[in-house]
């Protein structure tokens, strides 16, 4: 399959997206200009890919720095741990990192990335569905802290995005689902007709199909490459991708990181997003019904944790980085395939969808 192309200029980037990849080491080897590389991932995916992915690149110095897996080790302590590592080995400038695994893992090393000496390139191998489709491209990295979701990061493009679709295979039902948020998002933000499409390959989809969701990943990554491109730093456009985050990222941090997925939040998080948009006559209820229809057909979650109401919301929202003159930015969309940003949501609104006593 031809590679997609991230248009930055002399930051310019290649997604590959092929079966089997992993084990192809001609195309990765020739992302990594220098003599070392050191491969960042997690115990499970180590157990998985590790072995494969390293006999694949052989022929480099390559050392290897496993994490435990889960979204609470997207954190400070994380990002410390792998500090002293890189520099336990002596890594140089010229070593370049490979971020092997899950949106964590992905996030974490670009955020290494960015500030060990200064700035040292990686490549993003991103293992799940959510990875792939979102997090590996576009060069947003950060870590967690206890008051919000991605606090604490940098935009920090990769040098190249390498997605195998072998690995959704080994995929859990439940991560496999939580990827499909995102990819819903794109159709509900951008593409009508892709939003039609999933709805007609649902089932497919669901069998994982490898051409399908070839399809399925690569016009995800269309979208979000024609996004980026026009709007890297989340100026304007690209504030779109964060349809149903803005909730979400509340529910994850009231429930505790890991406890709820990001997709399964960011799903509540379209559900009242779309709830909103039916409210303030942006959107038909039809289309709401049609968005609930296809989360629901992916086993995704509708309705917010049973304690969380306006008051618990608000309490992690203020803390969005969307927050601008003290107001939060939502996105709402516009009937299916458009959306847009707002602050114009009215606290009466919100108190009637969520809720203002405990539930």
């Amino acid at each position: 399959m031809k590679p997609l192309n991230v248009e930055l200029g002399e930051r310019s980037y290649p997604i590959y997206i092929q079966n089997n990849l992993l084990r192809q080491g001609e195309q990765l080897r020739q992302a990594i200009k220098g003599p070392k590389a050191v491969i960042i991932t997690n115990e499970v995916v180590e157990t998985l890919y590790g072995a494969t992915f390293r006999a694949a690149l052989n022929d480099l110095d390559l050392d290897t720095i496993v994490l435990p897996d889960g979204e609470q080790f997207k954190s400070l302590q994380s990002f410390e741990s792998v500090m002293t590592a890189l520099l336990e080995q002596n890594a140089a400038r010229d070593t370049t990192l490979i971020a092997l695994g899950g949106g964590v893992i992905g996030d974490l090393t670009g955020f290494v990335a960015a500030c060990y000496q200064r700035g040292i390139p990686f490549i993003q191998v991103p293992t799940t569905l959510l990875s792939q489709v979102d997090s590996s491209v576009g060069g947003k990295t950060a870590v967690n802290h206890p008051l919000g979701k991605n606090m604490i990061g940098a935009f920090y493009q990769p040098k190249a995005v390498f997605i195998d679709t072998m690995t959704l295979s080994s995929l859990p039902a439940r991560e496999f689902a939580a990827g499909m948020a995102e990819v819903v998002k794109y159709g509900i933000i951008y593409d009508a007709d892709f939003f039609r499409w999933l709805e007609e390959h649902r089932e497919a989809i669901q069998a994982k199909s490898p051409d399908v969701l070839a399809q399925m990943i690569r016009r995800c990554c269309e979208i979000k490459a024609e996004v980026v491109a026009k709007d890297e730093r989340e100026q304007g456009l690209r504030a779109l991708l964060n349809l149903g985050h803005t909730f979400g990222h509340a529910i994850e941090a009231e429930q505790g990181y890991g406890n709820w997925l990001h997709g399964e939040a960011v799903s509540v998080g379209i559900v009242l997003a779309s709830d909103v948009a039916v409210a303030m006559n942006w959107q038909q209820a039809s289309e709401n019904q049609r968005i609930r229809e296809l989360l629901a057909g992916f086993d995704l979650p509708l309705t917010p944790p049973e304690r969380m109401n306006y008051r618990s919301f608000m309490a992690h929202m203020r803390h969005d980085k969307k927050v601008q003159d003290s107001r939060i930015r939502y996105v709402i969309p516009q009937g299916i395939g458009k959306a847009v940003v707002t602050a114009e949501v009215e606290d009466s609104l919100l108190v009637k969808l969520l809720g203002d006593d405990k539930r």
